[in-house]
């Protein structure tokens, strides 16, 4: 019995090194889990679901596989793809997740999220976030063409990745009173989240003794992993294992 959990593969057509690495992936470790949870940034960018790449078909047809072989996968969304939408989560048979979701998992309650919500010192990008997730500003950039789809997605990434240049890495990590915070609102000890790309077990002081458990997920820009999670014991697993 296991639960598996990625995040941060950004896939994109001009990486196929790293579809191949889920493709491994899906016809493997993933065919024998309970579940397969994917917390966002599975692509490197999202232009709507009447946009697919050929990379976001190929993946697709595989996740349907997966889920037919009665794997169900569930799929959070990240900074990326943020617009993946009904369409293609039907087709990919991906059960769509709130922002904030507690799995029950083997008896622990464990809350789930991309991670980006709990940096908040990087004030630059929550400011970002805050705009790009307004509904007013999705309806809109829907109704553009194609071409101008694609020039702000590229512009917005290119600036992002200069920004990211720009900031230290506390900044761009999360925030321990946002994290306190999340474990108290959802009153749980233990959460899973990507984001960061700094994967890492730790531990949080909560008071009265408590001690609750953050994991945190790998990206899958070199080689990457996976978190398994059991009734028992969870570890995170190189790929290449």
């Amino acid at each position: 019995m296991s639960t598996l959990f990625i995040s941060d593969l950004h896939l994109e057509d001009r990486r196929p090194q790293t579809t191949g690495l889920l493709d491994a992936f899906l016809a493997g470790p993933a065919r024998d889990a309970d579940a397969l949870y994917i917390l966002g940034d599975l692509f490197e960018f999202w232009i709507g679901d009447d946009m697919i790449t050929d990379t976001a078909g190929h993946v697709g047809k595989q996740l349907a596989a997966l889920n037919e072989a009665g794997t169900p996968c569930y799929f959070q969304h990240g900074n990326r793809d943020f617009l993946l939408a009904g369409d293609y989560a039907g087709a990919a048979g991906l059960k769509l997740l709130p922002e904030l979701h507690v799995a029950d998992l083997y008896g622990t309650p464990t809350l789930l999220l991309h991670g980006d919500t709990l940096c908040t010192d990087d004030v630059e990008y929550q400011a970002f976030r805050q705009q790009v997730r307004n509904p007013v500003f999705q309806a809109s950039f829907l109704k553009m063409s194609p071409e101008q789809r694609i020039e702000m997605a590229r512009n917005a990434r290119d600036a992002s990745k200069k920004s990211t240049g720009e900031k230290s890495m506390e900044i761009m990590d999360v925030n321990e009173q946002a994290v306190r915070r999340a474990f108290e609102d959802q009153s749980v000890m233990r959460m899973i989240h990507g984001h960061t790309h700094r994967p890492a077990f730790h531990q949080h002081a909560l008071g009265d003794g408590r001690v609750a458990e953050r994991l945190v997920l790998s990206d899958w820009y070199d080689s990457g992993s996976y978190l398994r999670v059991g009734p028992d014991n969870y570890e995170m697993i190189p790929l290449n294992a």
